[in-house]
C-alpha cells in the first residue's frame, strides 16, 4: 500500500482492520476517497485477508462531503465529473471488494458516509451513531439510493426531504443494524463477527459475497437458479471437500482456499 495520509490499515490474523483518520470529522475529502478505494482494491487481492472492518477515529464515523475544500477551491471545468466519478468508485469498492466488510459505526454518518457504511455488507453501530442526508441544507442531493438499500419507502423520503436523522436504536428497530451497543463495546463486537468469517473457508466467503451482489437485484426464480450454479461451482473445491471431511471427522477445517 502507498503512504497513508487519512486511513490506517492494519492486519491481523486473516482481519485488515481499515481506520479512518481525517480530523476532525473524517469529511469524504479527495485523498481519503482515494486511499479508501485502494484500501479496498489490496484487500480484494490480498490472499492472507480474508475479511474487512471499516471503522473510524474520533466522534463522527463520516461526516459526508469535504464542504470546507469546496469552499476554499471552487471547482473548475471537469471538476465535478471527477470528483462525482472519485466517490461513486470509493463506495463501489467497498461493495466490490472481494472480501466481506464489516462497518462499526460510531458516530454520525451523513450523506456519502451513509452511502459508505450502506456499500458495507454486516453493519453495527453504537449508541452515538445516527445516520441522515443533510445535503437539503447545504445545496447539494445525493445518497438516496444508497438510503433505499437501507430504509423504505416513506423513511428514505423523509430523510432526504428535511435532513432527519435517524437515531442508532431506531436503525436497530428497523433491522438495519446488527446490534446498537455501548461505545466502548462496539469495536469488541465487530472484531468477533470478523474473527468468525476469517475461520471459514476464504473461497466461499467470496463466493457467497459475490452471489449475494449478483442476485440482489435478479427475480426469486433467476437469483436461486443463479445460487444453485455457484453451489455446483463450489462443490468442485478442495476447501469443499475439506468442509464435508472435516464434519464426518468431527474436527475444525483445515481451509486452503482453492
Amino acid at each position: 500500500m502507498q503512504d497513508l495520509r487519512t486511513i490506517k490499515l492494519d492486519v491481523q490474523d486473516g482481519i485488515a482492520r481499515i481506520t479512518m483518520a481525517n480530523p476532525p470529522v473524517n469529511a469524504m475529502s479527495r485523498a481519503m476517497s482515494d486511499e479508501l478505494t485502494a484500501a479496498f482494491d489490496w484487500i480484494s487481492d490480498t490472499p492472507e485477508v480474508r475479511v474487512a472492518v471499516l471503522a473510524a477515529e474520533g466522534r463522527v464515523f463520516c461526516a459526508g462531503a469535504d464542504l470546507k475544500a469546496r469552499a476554499e477551491k471552487p471547482m473548475g471545468p471537469g471538476d465535478l465529473p471527477a470528483h462525482s466519478r472519485r466517490t461513486r468508485e470509493c463506495f463501489h469498492a467497498a461493495r466490490e471488494c472481494a472480501k466481506p466488510v464489516i462497518a462499526a459505526v460510531q458516530g454520525p454518518a451523513l450523506g456519502a458516509g451513509l452511502a459508505l457504511m450502506a456499500s458495507c455488507d454486516i453493519l453495527y453501530a453504537g449508541e452515538a451513531a445516527v445516520v441522515g442526508l443533510p445535503e437539503i441544507d447545504v445545496g447539494l442531493l445525493g445518497g438516496g439510493r444508497h438510503a433505499m438499500q437501507l430504509f423504505g419507502h416513506s423513511r428514505t423520503r423523509r430523510m432526504m426531504l428535511t435532513g432527519w436523522r435517524v437515531p442508532a436504536a431506531e436503525l436497530y428497530r428497523l433491522g438495519v443494524v446488527e446490534a446498537c451497543l455501548p461505545t466502548e463495546e462496539l469495536l469488541p463486537a465487530v472484531m468477533e463477527v470478523a474473527r468468525s468469517i476469517a475461520a471459514k473457508s476464504p473461497l466461499a466467503s467470496r463466493m457467497a459475497k459475490h452471489a449475494l451482489n449478483t442476485i440482489e437485484g435478479m427475480s426469486l426464480r433467476d437469483g436461486y437458479r443463479y445460487e444453485q450454479d455457484m453451489t455446483a461451482a463450489i462443490s468442485l473445491t478442495e476447501d469443499a471437500r475439506e468442509a464435508q471431511r472435516a464434519f464426518a471427522e468431527k474436527r475444525p477445517p483445515v481451509f486452503q482456499g482453492r
